[in-house]
């Protein structure tokens, strides 16, 4: 395949290399900022004047954490597609070079012959023995040079295929490096503020600690009894609804997804893959999954979601019931769906 390869690679050079396209995820300053979360303040440095204050201060960080949590998901989500979509372009890329190696021997042989249209229609004119004979050998010359014409010009298409793959797939491949270190810096960003709010809660007493929980997260509600829930004991939300149940108590914690801890979107996502549903970790990216319903259309199984934009998930267990990975510093409990910030619910299985 060198033959082909030589003038893509002479054309390469001419040509340079295209820009890395610009959809890379932003930096974490600008995480911080969306949806004017701002980045969570340590309770010393507001020097509040009442541990009162210092409460409420460390329930808006925690709640203000909670959308961070949801920028960083969702830019995994964006590298994740970025990842794939360089495999995609480096798979079309060895396609480009296969075909242009399929070509590779009639491009050679047309080479090693030495065929040129002028110099073998002297011959033929200077050879035929009859007029008769040259029309024949002219006829055979018309027939070689077409198909001449068209293994180059087939090469030469495929020579262009392989230029703009290898180049389009050059460009995925950094894409996805940038998005991926810049995700990571993000995950650090966000894990020191976390370790912060999480000293900034442990300094609260065990009854500030619960009013900050109940400020984020809504007041606990003991685990019902199973039975209460009336749920028919084949269907499939029933073992979803079994599964996120069997987790009361579980601790929160950032990226996590089972099974011994949990984020909002990894509890669901955990939940619903027990019966082989497949959910986005991303409480924004679960938004879109299933049918949207209403508050007053709420079915066990059903997706609840938070604050505008979605920052936050619970699962609808029934009876005005909700079970969620709070935040920071707050176990998965069973509370009321009717909390502050509802925002809307979906039911994935349709």
């Amino acid at each position: 395949m060198e033959l082909a390869r030589t003038v893509v690679d002479a054309r390469r050079r001419a040509q340079g290399r295209g820009p890395v396209r610009t959809r890379v995820l932003a930096v974490t300053a600008a995480v911080l900022a969306l949806a004017g979360t701002g980045a969570p303040v340590s309770p010393a440095a507001a020097t509040p004047g009442t541990a009162a204050e210092v409460a409420e201060l460390v329930a808006q960080n925690a709640q203000r954490l909670t959308a961070v949590d949801e920028q960083v998901h969702a830019a995994a989500l964006v590298v994740e597609q970025q990842q794939e979509e360089a495999r995609a372009a480096a798979r079309t890329a060895r396609e480009a070079e296969d075909a242009l190696a399929a070509l590779e021997p009639q491009l050679r042989a047309i080479a090693e012959s030495g065929f040129t249209g002028r110099q073998s229609r002297l011959a033929a004119f200077l050879t035929s023995e009859s007029a008769d004979d040259l029309v024949q050998q002219m006829t055979t010359l018309d027939m070689i040079a077409s198909h001449t014409d068209a293994v180059v010009g087939a090469v030469d298409a495929v020579q262009d295929r392989a230029l703009a793959a290898a180049r389009e797939a050059d460009a995925a491949a950094a894409e996805a490096a940038a998005g991926l270190a810049e995700l990571e810096a993000q995950k650090a960003e966000l894990q020191r503020l976390a370790e912060e709010h999480q000293a900034a809660f442990d300094r609260l007493t065990a009854e500030e600690q619960a009013r900050v929980t109940a400020a984020v997260g809504g007041n606990s509600i003991a685990t019902p009894d199973f039975a209460s829930l009336g749920l028919d004991p084949s269907a499939a939300v029933t073992t979803v609804i079994q599964t996120a149940l069997s987790k009361v108590g579980a601790p929160y914690a950032w990226g996590a997804d089972g099974p011994d801890a949990f984020d909002c979107s990894g509890f669901t996502s955990y939940a619903y893959a027990s019966i082989g549903v497949d959910l986005p970790h991303s409480s924004r990216s679960q938004s879109g999954m299933g049918r949207p319903v209403s508050r007053a259309q709420l079915q066990p199984g059903d997706l609840v979601f938070y604050y505008e934009p979605i920052s936050h998930v619970g699962l609808y267990i029934g009876n005005g019931m909700l079970v969620h990975a709070r935040t920071y510093g707050s176990p998965v409990a069973v509370v009321s769906v009717d909390q502050a910030g509802y925002a809307g619910a979906v039911r994935p299985l349709v």
